[in-house]
C-alpha cells in the first residue's frame, strides 16, 4: 500500500465537488486547490481507495465537507464513489456556494454517499438539505443530477423505517415567473 497523499487529492475533490445536490455548484471551485485535514489518510493505489479518518475536513474553494471518515473508491472507468460518515451522535456536513448566486447549498446526514457514474447523491438518517431558503428534511434524501429530481422519504430504499413516526418535511419558497424570489425576499 502506498501513502502518497497528493495522488488522492484530485480523486477526492472530484468526488465531492460534484456531490452537491439540487443546485449547480460554483464552477470555479474545480480549479482551486484541495485542502485536507484529518488525523489519518490511507491510500491504496492498487485498489484505488482513499480513506480519511478522524475529524476530516475537506475544503476546495467554497466547498467544505466535514465528517469523521471519508472513503473514496475509483472504478476501472475512472468514476468515483465517495461516502462521508459522521461521528457518533453527530452529522457529516457539506456546504458550497451556488453558481451565479449569492446563496449556499448545505446539507447534513449521518452518512452521505455520492456515485459519480450515476450522478446521484444520497443522504441517510437525519438527512437535511437547504438551498437558499428552501429546505428538505427526512430520514433519506436522494438527488439525481441527471434528471434533477429529489426523493425524500421517511425510510431508506433498504426499508429502514426508523421509529415509524418520522415524516418528510419540506419548505419550498415561491418563485416569481422570472425564476427569482418574490420581491422583499
Amino acid at each position: 500500500m502506498k501513502t502518497h497523499a497528493w495522488k488522492c487529492l484530485p480523486l477526492i475533490a472530484v468526488t465531492f465537488c460534484l456531490a452537491v445536490p439540487g443546485a449547480r455548484a460554483e464552477r470555479a471551485d474545480r480549479d482551486k486547490p484541495v485542502n485536507l485535514e484529518a488525523n489519518r489518510i490511507t491510500i491504496d493505489d492498487a485498489k484505488k481507495t482513499q480513506v480519511l479518518e478522524g475529524n476530516v475536513q475537506l475544503t476546495q474553494g467554497t466547498l467544505m465537507i466535514r465528517a469523521e471518515k471519508i472513503i473514496v473508491v475509483q472504478d476501472a472507468n475512472g468514476f468515483n464513489k465517495g461516502t462521508a460518515f459522521a461521528a457518533n451522535n453527530k452529522l457529516a456536513t457539506f456546504r458550497q456556494k451556488r453558481e451565479g448566486k449569492d446563496e449556499y447549498i448545505e446539507g447534513e446526514a449521518e452518512r452521505i454517499e455520492y456515485d459519480g457514474r450515476a450522478d446521484k447523491v444520497e443522504l441517510f438518517n437525519r438527512a437535511y438539505i437547504k438551498s437558499g431558503q428552501d429546505e428538505v428534511r427526512g430520514r433519506y434524501i436522494a438527488y439525481d443530477g441527471k434528471t434533477e429530481n429529489y426523493v425524500a422519504a421517511s425510510s431508506s430504499p433498504a426499508g429502514d423505517k426508523g421509529s415509524g413516526s418520522e415524516r418528510v418535511h419540506a419548505v419550498i419558497q415561491p418563485k416569481n415567473k422570472d425564476g427569482g424570489r418574490p420581491a422583499g425576499q
